[in-house]
């Protein structure tokens, strides 16, 4: 039953002193925000219960509501996901909050500002499963050599406008109170891992959000303060004021206004086609602004109605109870979803508990300890950008530079070796964001005949083919960094010459086609009609007979529950006619072999060396994987690969 001991509130309200013996007040400074330390902690504790009680309610109603909103039937309740909450005692772990913890793990173990490069080797570490769209194609980016901000570029991250980096980045708000600039570069900064252009401006929304209402409560207000801190002609600034005519035009009809709303964002548009857009970025970001409106500063129906809104209805639930938390600090938030279980003897809310059900060798933590790191974090950031923190009869309190500036850690980001053409248009950004404060240069090595460093970019037609391996320079403010990276000219491919593309499977001759076009996106599926382990293959034959070396391979954009190998070997048709396999040959990057889709990228080249072999024939071919779909798929288990490209060459060799 509910708990209601003087216990329990005394821990809720220790906190939220401020609410009870308020401060005197005194003309600041404009750029200048005064804050109750006691104040900031209970906010800062309410910010992770409110996200804990959103993640694990709407979980329950995740994806349940995509046709059609939930019913007007409130309250929904906790549902499935309470079962959870039972097994481990507590609160446990899930994509909304993990990350968030993982941060604080890395801001207590590098500083309060991380680099790219540190937050990387934790993706790497802590993330092995569990991990979807957006977020996972990062995650493969990372163990192929990219480090970001190239792991959420548009050119390598196909899933850069889906939903992940608005569940995972709130906590750069959270220790910036009143701080917007700061919340905002910060966010969009850490957003950047995963997400490029307008898949980054949900999370800057709301993060302004999050940061403002540490000192502002009314939700119109915020969501007009979150839209102010993005691009004037942006994408979601768009939606946003849309949502703001739907619930003019419905005030009391959020059923009708979601509709409308879907027929507007729950759709393929040229950025996303094939993609699955029920976790598309600007559409859930939709659903939250939505909730906000109306919701107006209820819990609870913000809650009710982020979950019935649907699509991936946790992540709205999460964060917009999140930021409702800081809002009305533990106070405001309802006791029965605090204390969920009935017939539990729960002293705090979730008993303190949160439990590590979902990441690698991330450690399970008293709630109340995870919001102090939290806060401690946040008073090292309000120290570092020009804040203090001071005392007076009614305590010690924070005086904020609301003007406080992020300034990203100095570094470059890593790439596993680039690949070109002879003669074929090539363009790699090494660091988009560049601000203008910053220069780049190249300080060693040299590029081919034909390649220049022009801006941010290499870019240009090699003229000539080899190796080449070159280090750039980053300057700013007197600092400097280098990155070294390495370059590969191929000569023409050989595949434009087969006479034939061979494919095992029931790939069609048109679709073989697509193997050896330049510049496609598609995936080709060599999927089969039963349940059978198979073999597939994939291939060119010549008339005469060519000296090859090298491979290119890109699996594509495998499926969630198949389409990848389990094992690849090379082999040629050798001078009597039969396969022979090629020993020794290298991948680079590794490719993941494993039968599970975690860490399956999308879109990878990966080059496949060894020694010269004079063939008329050549093939990759391995073992198809696939494995058994889940409750929310009813199709059968199949074994099949697929592969976006493949390019045959011959490198020369060293004399």
């Amino acid at each position: 039953m509910l708990n209601t001991s003087p216990v329990a509130l005394l821990s809720l309200g220790a906190l939220a002193l401020s609410y009870i013996i308020p401060s005197p007040v005194l003309a600041q400074p404009e750029h200048q925000q005064k804050l109750a330390v006691a104040e900031y902690q209970d906010k800062v504790y309410a910010a992770w219960l409110g996200q804990i009680i959103g993640n694990i309610y709407g979980l329950s109603y995740e994806f349940r509501f995509i046709d059609q909103p939930g019913p007007n039937q409130f309250p929904y309740g906790f549902g499935p996901s309470l079962e959870r909450v039972e097994q481990v005692n507590g609160a446990f772990s899930d994509d909304d909050t993990d990350i968030e913890y993982m941060y604080l793990l890395q801001m207590e173990q590098h500083g309060i500002e991380p680099s790219y490069a540190q937050l990387a080797e934790a993706w790497k570490h802590h993330v092995r499963d569990k991990v979807w769209v957006a977020n996972r194609n990062a995650l493969t980016l990372m163990h192929a050599g990219y480090s970001p901000p190239l792991t959420g570029n548009k050119r390598y991250n196909p899933n850069w406008f889906q939903i992940d980096p608005q569940l995972v980045n709130e906590i750069w708000a959270v220790t910036a109170p009143g701080m917007l600039d700061y919340a905002t570069a910060k966010s969009a900064w850490a957003a950047r891992i995963t997400n490029d252009d307008f898949g980054i401006e949900p999370t800057v929304h709301y993060a302004a959000m999050y940061a403002a209402a540490f000192f502002e409560s009314d939700i119109n207000k915020l969501i007009d303060i979150g839209t102010a801190a993005l691009p004037p002609n942006g994408r979601f600034a768009a939606i946003v004021e849309h949502m703001k005519q739907l619930y003019q035009q419905h005030p009391n009809d959020w059923q009708a206004a979601r509709q409308q709303m879907a027929s507007h964002y729950f759709k393929e548009f040229d950025y996303n086609r094939g993609a699955w857009t029920v976790v598309d970025a600007n559409l859930n970001g939709a659903c939250a602004i939505l909730a906000l409106l109306y919701g107006q500063g209820d819990f609870q129906l913000t809650l009710d109605i982020a979950s019935g809104l649907g699509f991936d209805a946790d992540n709205q639930a999460a964060t917009m109870s999140g930021l409702l938390g800081i809002i009305g600090g533990t106070k405001a938030l309802p006791k029965d979803l605090l204390f969920p279980l009935e017939d539990a003897d729960w002293q705090l809310p979730f008993n303190d508990r949160y439990i590590n059900v979902s990441r690698y060798d991330l450690p399970d933590a008293s709630l109340r300890d995870i919001a102090n790191r939290t806060a401690t974090q946040g008073e090292k950031i309000i120290l570092a950008t020009g804040g203090e923190r001071k005392s007076d009869a009614n305590g010690d309190y924070y005086l904020i530079n609301t003007k406080g500036a992020f300034n990203a850690p100095l570094e470059l980001p890593t790439a596993p070796t680039l690949n070109a053409e002879l003669g074929q248009p090539f363009e790699f950004d090494i660091q988009p964001q560049l601000g203008h404060d910053a220069q780049l240069s190249l300080i060693f090595g040299q590029l081919p005949n034909g390649l220049s460093l022009n801006g941010t970019k290499v870019v240009g037609k090699a003229k000539v083919t080899g190796n080449y391996q070159f280090t750039v320079a980053l300057r700013r403010a007197g600092q400097q960094v280098k990155q070294n990276y390495q370059l590969t000219i191929m000569p023409a491919d050989l595949a434009l010459q087969a006479d034939e593309v061979i494919v095992s499977g029931s790939v069609s001759a048109e679709q073989a086609e697509l193997l050896r076009q330049p510049d496609h996106r598609q995936t080709i599926y060599n999927k089969s009609t039963d349940s059978t382990p198979k073999v597939d293959y994939y291939g060119y034959r010549w008339s005469q007979p060519q000296r090859i070396n090298t491979l290119l391979v890109n699996p594509g954009n495998p499926n969630e529950f198949g389409g990848w190998l389990l094992s690849l070997d090379v082999q040629y048709l050798n001078s009597q006619g039969q396969w022979q396999t090629v020993p020794n040959i290298a991948i680079s990057p590794a490719m993941n072999f494993a039968n599970s889709q975690w860490l399956k990228g999308s879109f990878i080249d990966h080059t496949i060396t060894f020694a010269t072999v004079e063939t008329n024939a050549i093939r990759i071919i391995g073992y198809a994987g696939g494995i058994e779909p889940d409750a929310f798929n009813d199709t059968p288990k199949q074994y099949f690969s697929a592969l976006n490209r493949l390019k045959v060459y011959h490198q020369s060799e060293p004399q």
